[in-house]
């Protein structure tokens, strides 16, 4: 068995009927392999033509120099460099601010069970458990989970998660207030995780106010779109297209990317578009941004031609997460910078909200 699922040496073993079990077990084989033939086997419920649906991903040289994708290229394809102008003051002052009023860390506990066993019917029974009947349970804190045995290196594992410099962080975790720091002693893992998350939430907050975006002599190449091989499987994450870069179109949310891509697809206003590669991407303080669309719409049927989009879910009644917020406002000034008012970046929901951007 490996990572919860038997192997397929264990089916051809059965198969032939040349399994072989450990001797001290062998007595009960025909309990054991009862057990075992209980685990679940995905591939059993698989359909014949189970790959029949995989597909990979052609390029289409022909929409890529179609005039008004070389136009679109032209104008997003441009790289560019950040600086940030703050005072580590003010991030240490707002990061302490935000730990003391939100960092809650889970206490560890373990849980007792007990009972009896009650009456044996068969070794069926034994080997499933069935024969127990559990009689009471009881959950126990543990009141500090860091002893002498493990060593945590809780500044250096919050530089690394923040990108901050160790004197930055040692600053911001003496100024918490001390019962939130003496959270450390009851789960460090989560207190380390949790500290950094809410740390890069202000980074973020902050850098923002203070970010400028420079284009650089460099641009992205053509071969972001040709040398990565994309696969993906019909009626999954794929859909055949017409108008993108692409024959078919892989989409993370059949929700909300899949019917947009249908719809951009079936559009007379739109020229040519593509879901952007993972190489395609804008440096930001808080982590790469991969924007999710490029679009080329045709010249007269719009007001902006050309337009990368994100496409996010009912962003009316959803808060973007302070990070991913920040990528977001980084992408506006990247593209700013790069295009003036050439190409226009937005989130949208769906294609209708597009539209009323571009009109």
């Amino acid at each position: 068995m490996k990572a919860g699922t038997l192997t397929d040496k264990y089916y051809e073993d059965k198969e032939s009927d040349s399994f072989q079990l450990p001797e001290e077990v062998e007595a009960s084989r025909e309990s054991v392999m009862h057990i075992l033939d209980s685990v679940y086997n995905p591939k059993m419920l698989a359909p014949e033509n189970a790959r029949g649906n995989n597909v990979e991903l052609r390029f289409d040289e022909q929409k890529f120099n179609r005039e008004e994708f070389k136009k679109l290229w032209a104008n997003i394809n441009t790289k560019t460099a950040y600086v940030v102008d703050f005072e580590t003051e003010e991030l240490v002052r707002k990061a302490i601010q935000r730990l003391n009023n939100h960092l809650h860390v889970s206490k560890i506990f373990f849980t007792v069970t007990s009972g009896a066993l009650e009456k044996i019917e068969s070794k069926e029974t034994l080997l499933e458990g069935e024969g127990f009947k559990q009689q009471s349970s009881s959950h126990i804190d543990i009141h500090s989970a860091v002893n002498g045995n493990v060593k945590y290196d809780l500044v250096g594992k919050v530089v690394a998660e923040t990108g901050l410099t160790r004197n930055t962080v040692v600053r911001i975790l003496t100024g918490i207030e001390k019962p939130v720091f003496d959270q450390f002693m009851l789960n460090p893992e989560e207190f380390i995780l949790k500290c950094s998350n809410l740390i890069n939430e202000e980074k973020a907050t902050v850098i923002i106010q203070h970010i400028a975006y420079n284009k650089l002599n460099d641009s992205f190449g053509t071969e972001i779109f040709t040398e990565p091989t994309l696969k993906g499987k019909l009626g999954v994450n794929a859909i055949a297209a017409n108008k993108h870069l692409y024959d078919y179109v892989i989409f993370d949310s059949p929700s909300v990317e899949k019917p947009f891509a249908e719809q951009l697809d079936i559009s007379s206003e739109v020229s040519v578009y593509v879901k952007l590669p993972k190489g395609f991407y804008i440096n930001t303080p808080v982590g790469k941004y991969n924007p999710d669309w490029a679009i080329a719409f045709n010249e007269g049927t719009v007001k902006h031609v050309y337009f990368v989009a994100e496409t996010k879910g009912d962003i009316s009644t959803m808060e973007l997460r302070e990070v991913e917020s920040a990528k977001i406002s980084c992408a506006r000034k990247h593209f700013q910078a790069i295009s003036s008012d050439k190409v226009k970046f937005d989130v949208v929901s769906n294609y209708k909200q597009l539209m009323s951007l571009v009109k």
